[in-house]
């Protein structure tokens, strides 16, 4: 027999993840920041701000890394119908090469930030500190697993950049990145070297892989 559900003990879950959110319950608008695409070879990357209610309950809602594909969407869709507000940043892979790719990051999360419909009071973010931004921050290690509103912000740029890198998989066929979504598995690197770099590639991230060609 399947495991029956346990919403007390999921409940339970959810409540240890609000501990940030409670110990700035002063604040009304709170926002949680995060990224998507730091480390892969192809593509851009985005980030995400987003403002959950005070009382909001998003069932299974956690790190992006740790849902499947398919929770993942399904979140996506209650987080965007229940947030007080989101924005979500992408920043090209040309800017990446150009910049380097943390201050890339840098800039996606403001550009998310810039797209809310309301100015947060403070930020949460997964693990940095954002350059150029005058609210308040509290950047937290693995943020994403410790407080739901840097998890929502997960889930919202992982979605938004895995369904980019599935349409440039029909643009770009044979390089895999409907399955690897640009990240440096073997079949990808293989393809690189095989077929050389196509208009996503970071080159700043793959100048080993065709230094020879």
């Amino acid at each position: 027999m399947p495991k029956k559900f346990d919403i007390e003990a999921e409940r339970a879950r959810l409540a240890a993840m609000h501990i940030y959110e409670d110990k700035y319950s002063e604040f009304d608008l709170i926002c949680g920041i995060d990224e998507a695409g730091r480390g892969p070879l192809a593509g851009p990357v985005v980030a995400a701000a987003c403002i959950l209610p005070r009382d909001c309950e998003i069932l299974f809602l956690n790190d992006s890394k740790k849902l499947s594909e398919k929770r993942r969407e399904m979140l996506y869709d209650e987080i965007i119908r229940k947030a007080v507000s989101y924005g979500v940043g992408v920043v090209s892979e040309k800017v990446i090469d150009e910049l380097n790719i943390l201050q890339a990051t840098y800039e996606a999360m403001r550009l998310a930030i810039s797209k809310l419909s309301v100015r947060p009071q403070i930020l949460l973010n997964d693990a940095v500190r954002i350059p150029g931004v005058d609210i308040r921050q509290v950047p937290i290690v693995k943020g994403d697993a410790k407080s739901v509103s840097i998890a929502a912000a997960s889930i919202l740029a992982k979605v938004t950049r895995d369904r980019m890198m599935m349409e440039y998989d029909a643009m770009y066929p044979g390089y895999g990145f409907a399955q690897h979504k640009g990240y440096g598995t073997a079949v990808h690197i293989s393809a690189i070297k095989e077929k050389g770099p196509c208009e996503i590639h970071r080159r700043s991230f793959i100048g080993h892989f065709i230094s020879n060609e």
